[in-house]
């Protein structure tokens, strides 16, 4: 016994040896694979998971799928059915646009970033010059950025405290960690919270849908990072919900320079972080799953410059006209998924629920990533709007078998089994949202 137990603690040792030299490689540094293997080990994953969104509830009375047109409205006393569409093959996700994105939702009210359950530094923000582009204008590159490599479940807080720091902020990640994440494995931090969290500490913060890839450049050539909400997929049917700084890019190579908190394809070990590589195409497509959501982070004298390259999008009505006629446009070229998906989030915050519930519906039934509601939660707003309390307790109830840490999911379950009559269950589901987020707003 005591030679196997010495022989299984030898091939342990060479096994660890080997992910070491292996997550050097990989990851750049020591630290890199540490962190990795710890979150990795740590994932709690649902080991049978569905691939998809369930799709909605039966309903009575099938009629037409809804018009993607956005003047058409559909009458105010019924809700349409959507024909069951084909759904995709098992084992893969819907097809995706490779190059244009589209909108995302509306959450429940921002909770303040500033109350905290332990006291946040706040950094000295002194004023950003405008750097000059590195080499020329085909190829932009901004300095000063301090990396960080995400520690569990921290992509919002680990790349906002990227996007502070080149403002001159020293604060980490733990430190906007704990303001924004008090249970260990909340799962999301809305954009929302993380420019509440930007504008306690001195700046100005613009969120905005609808992006575009030459919005974006410009915003890099004037010496703006942006952050972006995108898709992440490392392996197939197992994507999530990712934050990524744009702080450059190549038009010759046709690539974004990218500060990652987690992925590190590419990166050198012997040499300091200067950002990953990622095609124009493949962001755009991962960007388009969130409605080309983006962060614009600027100091009052930037203010000005930020107007201007926003343009119609300054003004919140005009930039989600804006997003559903970009919706519109996807659904005649594509008509996939995401774009069915964008087009009830456009319409959700438009205040049109009816129409916005039929084409969540349509996205649902066309199939959705199995983690797409940890994100998004468009599609309990339209419901519960349109009166379909049901389908909120239903689509939560599944959600939540996927994740039981995700506030917004709670408070969702928590509002239907209220209309439904079910206090006490309700009352329930709102304890456990504020658990995971005691500043929850909509709730506290």
């Amino acid at each position: 016994m005591k030679r196997l137990l010495v022989a299984a603690l030898g091939l342990g040792a060479v096994l660890v040896l080997l992910l070491f030299v292996v997550g050097s490689l990989r990851y750049g540094s020591t630290d890199g694979l540490i962190r990795r293997v710890r979150a990795e080990v740590a994932a709690r994953r649902p080991p049978d998971h569905p691939l998809f969104v369930p799709t909605p509830l039966p309903t009575p009375t099938p009629t037409a799928a809804p018009s993607a047109t956005a003047t058409i409205r559909l009458p105010s006393a019924t809700v349409p059915t959507i024909p069951t569409a084909t759904p995709p093959p098992t084992g893969t996700l819907p097809p995706r646009l490779s190059a244009t994105p589209s909108p995302t939702e509306t959450l429940p009210p921002s909770p303040t970033a500033t109350p905290t359950d332990t006291p946040i530094p706040t950094a000295t923000l002194a004023p950003t010059a405008t750097p000059a582009p590195v080499a020329s204008a085909e190829v932009v590159r901004l300095t000063g950025i301090r990396h960080a490599w995400q520690t569990w479940n921290n992509c919002g807080p680990a790349t906002l405290a990227m996007h502070l720091s080149y403002f001159g902020s020293a604060l980490t990640q733990e430190d906007v960690r704990r303001a924004l994440r008090h249970h260990p494995d909340d799962k999301n931090v809305n954009p929302e919270e993380l420019a509440a969290f930007a504008v306690a500490q001195g700046l100005q913060a613009r969120v905005r849908v609808n992006g575009s890839h030459e919005r974006l450049q410009a915003f890099v050539a004037a010496g703006l990072p942006v952050l972006i909400e995108t898709w992440l997929e490392p392996e197939p049917n197992d994507g999530m919900g990712h934050y990524r700084l744009l702080v450059g890019y190549d038009e010759a190579r046709q690539e974004w320079i990218v500060y990652d908190s987690y992925v590190a394809t590419g990166i050198r070990r012997d040499a300091a972080y200067e950002g990953i590589r990622l095609s124009y195409a493949d962001v755009a497509r991962d960007w388009r799953v969130f409605n080309r959501t983006y962060l614009v982070l600027y100091t009052p004298a930037q203010a000005e410059t930020v107007l201007a390259l926003l343009g119609e999008d300054a003004d919140e009505t005009r930039m989600w006209e804006r997003s559903l006629a970009q919706a519109q446009a996807e659904i005649a070229a594509v008509g996939d998924a995401f774009a069915w998906f964008n087009l009830g989030t456009s319409l959700t915050a438009l205040g049109r629920y009816e129409e916005a519930a039929a084409a969540y519906d349509h996205a649902r039934q066309l199939g959705l990533p199995w983690r797409m509601l940890w994100y998004q939660f468009g599609p309990f707003r339209a419901y519960a709007e349109s009166g379909r309390w049901e389908e909120v307790v239903a689509l939560a109830r599944a959600t939540l078998r996927t994740t039981d840490t995700v506030e917004e999911l709670h408070y969702w379950h928590g509002r239907g089994l209220e209309a439904l009559g079910d206090t006490a269950a309700a009352q329930a589901a709102y304890r456990r949202a504020l658990e995971i987020n005691p500043m929850f707003a909509p709730l506290r």
